[in-house]
């Protein structure tokens, strides 16, 4: 069973170019959906939210909130977006629609998380075309030009050798940001394999996906009851682990629109971010 990032709802010369093209096409991108040159956002999901509504991840320097509703963007300190959970890939429906104009509006908020791990092949959930996301898509994008669309890509191979469907590029699906979400942590290793990492930013540009446009995903967990493609658990990574990897995803994919570690909350028993002051505080300096 592989980590869902939202399971309470369920080569080179590629790398290189991606890279050697970032600045022009973050610029590109924020001339298409009307944003302004910021700095990257920062993202750590699940339980969020403490007592009387206060954003926990911020104490890390986070500073995109993961919500489900308008009580919660409400609730977000200055200084703090909601990235709002959809969870659907059935297109503009009047669901949709009804959930998606419930926030629209709101000053806080940055855009919406449409689908964690869209499986084009339905082996592993309801297939989704690139069609109904990108129906949902442009209706967004046609009611708040500034509001992004987010997907976490599907990997459909080993970790050896990821592969991701070409189906989500962003000229089929008009996806503005994908999710890949490498985790080179398990127990049966003695060490972290980082050049994961470069596999599958690899991978995710060769399916169409621009390097500016991916979202790096930061393994921030270990333990519980998710197994790695080899059937091996996951180990929460060290603070010098962690610190490799950041600096590994800073060399592939540099200022991001968003980065997002995965979890601040446990989903499946696991130990996570918000259980560990150690990567706390490597955040905390990382998100500065």
């Amino acid at each position: 069973m592989f980590p869902s990032l939202k399971g309470r709802r369920f080569a080179a010369a590629a790398l290189v170019c991606a890279v050697g093209l970032a600045a022009a096409g973050l610029a590109a991108y924020a001339n298409l959906r009307g944003a302004s040159a910021v700095s990257t956002r920062h993202l750590a999901p699940n339980s969020n939210f403490g007592a009387k509504n206060a954003f926990l991840p911020g104490t890390a320097g986070f500073n995109l909130a993961d919500v489900s509703g308008r009580h919660e963007l409400d609730s977000l300190p200055e200084g703090v977006k909601g990235l709002v959970w959809v969870g659907a890939c059935s297109g503009a429906t009047p669901q949709f629609q009804t959930l998606v104009s419930s926030v629209i509006d709101h000053p806080k908020l940055f855009g919406f998380y449409l689908m964690d791990g869209p499986d084009p092949t339905g082996r592993w959930g309801p297939p989704c075309g690139a069609s109904e996301l990108k129906a949902e898509s442009d209706w967004i994008h046609e009611h708040r030009r500034d509001a992004s669309t987010f997907v976490l890509l599907m990997n459909l191979g080993p970790s050896a050798a990821p592969a991701f469907s070409s189906e989500y590029a962003p000229a089929n699906s008009h996806i503005d940001l994908f999710g890949v979400s490498p985790y080179p942590c398990r127990t049966a290793w003695t060490a972290c394999d980082i050049d994961m990492i470069d596999r599958y930013v690899a991978a995710a540009v060769q399916s169409g996906v621009p390097g500016p446009r991916i979202v790096p995903i930061y393994q921030a967990f270990g333990g519980g009851t998710w197994k790695a493609d080899n059937g091996e658990p996951y180990r929460l990574p060290t603070a010098a682990e962690m610190q490799s990897m950041l600096e590994r995803w800073a060399r592939l994919a540099p200022k991001p629109v968003f980065d997002y570690a995965y979890s601040w909350g446990a989903q499946h028993s696991d130990e996570t971010l918000g259980q560990s002051a150690e990567l706390q505080s490597v955040f905390a300096q990382h998100n500065r």
